[in-house]
């Protein structure tokens, strides 16, 4: 789904502070836009001296391909290239270290009193479209409300680098990953021409994830629900496409309903086990074959029961050990780090409204 892994405070909510909205009305050709910069990033077009785009065989092939979708003319797909800017802070962003905060800290920077407070703020006043999402999709309802806000503070902070301008930065400046950004940058094109908007109108993280539940162009493709049928997939403004097409991207991982995402272990840590806490995060380990290795895991969960081994630093040199189910590796694959789960898993839990321990 979103392409970051969160590692950090400063990665888990890059997007900038800004709110966007989709108006009803059709896609003009591309024009000159004005660009807001940061107050200490030089912006200048990619078509600017040794950046011109245009002359790249990798751009042109680009093209003809879009062409050959029949959204766009040669000659708006020439002059979108002409007007995209390049970001350095966005290549800044990309490669910055990604140092892991310990879960005492990062739990109190993404998961705070202020989080759920928010949260249950807005709950109440979206209270009706939330139950009648968490029934069609099955997917309960304050897990919807957390990640809703662990993604965007519930929309008060979605991004402020045009979506253009980040994947156009990433896909033609940034190697490692230009393939990918490519692909994102003809998805979003066709996300533009199907919702009927200026390509430059949208806004987004450094990354061009957008919205309120931060979907790159590919998942919002995917799984973003016109849950109204007013004929927009509006995930900037409608709580209600909003939380359809989260509860829609769950549904479609395996999310299972009235299941727990995680469960509290006890154990004695060995080389053993620590190896296994440091294995790629997959759903490899039975509850069995762990009670084995001499953890002690809940007796409701059975041992058939396929899971994640983890453990999270509750203060320096401290932790607390858990067993997370196919629910945590659902909510994993909307953002791959285990601290991200966890601070949904506790925002949820703390919200008012909720009637379950997930």
């Amino acid at each position: 789904m979103k392409y970051l892994l969160i590692t950090g405070a400063a990665l888990l909510l890059a997007a900038c502070q800004s709110t966007q909205s989709i108006q009803n009305k059709p896609i003009k050709p591309v024009v000159t836009a004005t660009v807001t910069t940061q107050a200490d990033e030089k912006v200048f077009a990619l078509t600017d001296s040794g950046l011109d785009l245009l002359g790249r065989n990798d751009v042109n092939r680009f093209i003809d391909n879009e062409i050959k979708r029949g959204h766009y003319s040669r000659e708006q797909l020439e002059n979108f290239f002409r007007q995209v800017r390049y970001r350095p802070s966005i290549i800044r962003g990309m490669d910055k270290p990604g140092t892991s905060l310990p879960w005492y800290t990062f739990v109190q920077n993404n998961a705070n009193n202020v989080r759920i407070s928010t949260g249950n703020a807005f709950w109440q006043n979206n209270a009706a479209v939330i139950q009648e999402v968490s029934k069609r999709y099955g997917v309960t309802p304050q897990l919807l409300v957390a990640i809703v806000g662990i993604e965007t503070n519930y929309g008060a902070s979605m991004g402020s680098y045009r979506v253009a301008d980040a994947l156009t930065t990433l896909g033609y400046h940034y190697p490692r990953r230009a393939a990918y950004f490519q692909r994102e940058l003809a998805e979003f094109l066709q996300l533009a021409y199907e919702e009927k908007q200026d390509p430059f109108s949208f806004k987004g993280s450094f990354a061009g994830a957008m919205g309120m539940p931060q979907f790159m162009p590919s998942s919002f493709h995917q799984y973003a629900v016109d849950w109204d049928g007013d004929g927009h997939r509006d995930i900037w403004r409608n709580a209600g496409d909003t939380l359809a097409s989260v509860a829609n991207y769950m549904k479609q991982h395996g999310w299972k309903s009235g299941a727990p995402i995680a469960v509290q272990v006890s154990m004695q840590p060995t080389p053993q086990l620590q190896q296994i806490i440091d294995e790629p995060t997959s759903l490899k380990y039975t509850a069995g074959q762990l009670r084995q290795l001499g953890v002690v895991i809940p007796a409701q969960i059975a041992n058939q029961e396929k899971g994640i081994l983890y453990r999270l630093e509750i203060s320096p040199g401290v932790y607390d050990y858990w067993f997370g189910l196919n629910n945590f590796y659902t909510v994993w694959q909307y953002n791959h780090s285990r601290h991200y789960v966890a601070a949904v898993r506790q925002i949820a839990n703390n919200l008012a409204d909720a009637n379950a321990n997930l």
